[in-house]
């Protein structure tokens, strides 16, 4: 064997013994940031909601963040929507899809809070909460950015929801 032969295999065996070490430093780091170590993009959402006044219309307007869900991103495939959104108890507005979404990777979640923007499973239809809710078959699409205001307006109306 020559001394370069020599010199190169222990080079390859330095360098695979440290590229093993390393391995599970950089799949560490992958899993907190996701596989490409790219950060998802944040998906927003318009509601306006319609309300008739007795002069004309009033537009309210909401926006939410959506959260990175294979649900909410079902909801976005579907965007824009024109349907209608309703009281439904004390505590939210609900609007009823065209279709259901899928419940792909869900599962509980706790925090629930005045302001989140649910998918209810069982009856395939948004929840919009502006009150303290608790309930199962809940996942949770994202949350309102500037409050839930709009939500107060009792009645049913139109509302619109778009990608902005």
């Amino acid at each position: 064997m020559s001394m370069t032969s020599k010199f190169m295999s222990r080079r390859a065996v330095l360098g695979g013994t440290l590229a093993a070490a390393a391995l599970p430093l950089v799949a560490h780091g992958q899993d907190e940031r996701g596989s490409t170590g790219h950060k998802a993009a944040e998906v927003r959402i318009r509601i306006r909601i319609r309300i008739r006044i007795r002069i004309g219309f009033n537009n309210l307007t909401l926006t939410a963040t959506l959260s990175d869900n294979p649900t909410a991103r079902d909801l976005v495939s579907m965007l824009p929507l024109n349907l209608t959104i309703e009281d439904y108890g004390r505590n939210e507005k609900i609007v009823h899809l065209p279709r259901k979404l899928t419940e792909e990777g869900s599962g509980a979640f706790g925090n629930e809070q005045p302001g989140d923007l649910c998918y209810f499973k069982p009856w395939g239809n948004l929840a919009l909460f502006y009150a303290d809710y608790r309930w199962d078959g809940l996942i949770r699409l994202g949350r309102f950015d500037n409050g839930f205001e709009p939500l107060l307006v009792r009645g049913a109306y139109p509302v619109r929801i778009e990608r902005i």
